[in-house]
């Protein structure tokens, strides 16, 4: 998937529905996972990640919404439900960015949402667990960084393809005195 990116997830969650996430993350290509505050059994978590993600994918656990530190450059996605959120088909998801999502049953604190670039929200009539919402939102990113071709508007009709790479020429810089 196009662009440097990570997963994270404020706060304790189920260690089925963490590991799913991990396998996810680990699936659709992040560049990390991070963990806030975090509340979980390692050897439960690994049960559901059948990918071995932590053999692979740099783990970080910060031990709070203050002491995270991301890439230069990542911008924080919250994903929360509420009433401001952007809607995730809405949203253009930034090249560089890292997701963060709250506990099971709960929500992302006042504190990590003031942290955040951007809240965006999964248009449903209620919450489902951490692991399927992580999931869902690394699926919008995949299909909406344009990798793909445009869906047609008749099911029968043919796929929009995408325009041929084009590269440009080589450009020179030069020293500025």
């Amino acid at each position: 998937m196009r662009g440097f990116f990570g997963m994270g997830v404020e706060g304790g969650s189920k260690p089925m529905n963490l590991g799913n996430l991990l396998r996810s993350a680990h699936s659709f290509g992040a560049s990390f996972f991070f963990t806030v505050a975090p509340h979980y059994d390692a050897k439960q978590v690994k049960q559901s990640d059948t990918s071995d993600a932590a053999k692979t994918l740099p783990l970080y656990n910060f031990d709070s919404v203050e002491e995270m530190v991301l890439p230069k450059g990542v911008q924080l996605v919250g994903v929360e439900l509420t009433d401001e959120s952007i809607e995730l088909p809405s949203f253009r998801h930034p090249t560089q960015a890292a997701y963060v999502l709250g506990p099971e049953k709960g929500s992302l604190s006042p504190e990590m949402q003031e942290r955040c670039d951007f809240i965006v929200k999964i248009p449903m009539k209620f919450c489902v667990n951490v692991g399927v919402a992580g999931a869902i939102v690394l699926y919008d990113r995949l299909i909406s960084m344009g990798r793909f071709p445009g869906r047609p508007v008749n099911p029968r009709a043919e796929a929009v393809p995408l325009p041929k790479h084009v590269q440009g020429n080589q450009i020179i810089r030069t020293k500025k005195d």
